[in-house]
């Protein structure tokens, strides 16, 4: 089952149940969907990659919103980001632990050769494909640039 059906069958759930933050995160995700489905170029499917990359940006997006809230003290608003990052990573896969994402670098920094921080551009291309979907970019550009200044 691909993600927009796995959305609409959770739209559904949550429409009977009466979750306003459900709907409204799903209904979010749906929206991205059909907007990057009928973008140029798309062909009307999305490749299981993009709909990661896709689930990514909308957390990243509430995020972001969630410590501009947080820093204005709109409780009131902050606690409905929170609400739909919770909701929207459900589908994303498992993220990686701290532990796990520096092994992996560790191993991605050996692959390149890297030796000191201005191989960076270079691990994180790597990186970031290798880890696609199981880390954000912040934690993996955090964990090289330790690696690489020690």
């Amino acid at each position: 089952m691909n993600l927009e059906q796995q959305i609409m069958g959770e739209l559904k759930t949550a429409m009977l149940a009466k979750n306003e933050a459900a709907m409204r995160s799903l209904r979010a995700i749906k929206a991205a969907i059909i907007l990057a489905k009928t973008s140029e170029g798309a062909g009307g499917e999305l490749k299981a990659e993009d709909e990661v990359k896709l689930l990514q940006k909308l957390v990243k997006s509430r995020k972001d919103s969630l410590e501009i809230f947080q820093q204005q003290n709109r409780a009131d608003l902050a606690k409905k980001e929170s609400e739909e990052i919770q909701i929207i990573e459900k589908f994303l896969p498992a993220q990686l632990s701290e532990e796990e994402l520096k092994k992996l670098v560790a191993e991605v920094i050996a692959e390149a050769g890297a030796t000191s921080a201005a191989d960076m551009g270079k691990v994180m291309g790597l990186a970031n494909k290798k880890l696609a979907g199981k880390a954000d970019g912040k934690s993996i550009s955090a964990v090289v640039k330790e690696l690489l200044t020690k």
